[in-house]
């Protein structure tokens, strides 16, 4: 079965966003070889010869990293519960656009857009 590009893509994109969420629950193994793989884009034989282990090791970690992350996922949801929150912020957001006319209504609604938006993205 041959995978599509955009498929390779949208899965690099899925375990990277996933690994923003939980990277500090994965081992230093799995996290080490996720970058290499996904985020530095060095290939299955590179990351082998870095860590004198076969390219078959090396895929076997970074399969089973997927799969730790996904199953965090799965549980935990953060990576799901992040993409409502920022959808919830835009619906707010487009509301205050549309206030229009009603300045005090359209600053106390981007007021808040920008409060829970800094919440959601972990600024102090």
């Amino acid at each position: 079965m041959m995978i599509h590009e955009s498929d390779a893509l949208a899965k690099t994109n899925r375990i990277n966003m996933l690994f923003d969420f939980y990277e500090k629950l994965l081992t230093e193994k799995q996290q080490t070889f996720l970058k290499y793989y996904f985020h530095d884009d060095y290939t299955l034989g590179e990351i082998a010869a870095e860590f004198d282990i076969t390219r078959q090791a090396v895929y076997e970690h970074v399969k089973r990293a997927g799969t730790v992350l996904e199953s965090y996922e799965s549980k935990l949801g953060l990576m799901r519960k992040h993409a409502a929150s920022e959808n919830w912020l835009n619906k707010l957001e487009s509301l205050a656009d549309l206030a229009g006319s009603n300045e005090e209504l359209r600053t106390k609604l981007q007021d808040i857009a920008k409060g829970l938006r800094d919440e959601v993205n972990g600024a102090t």
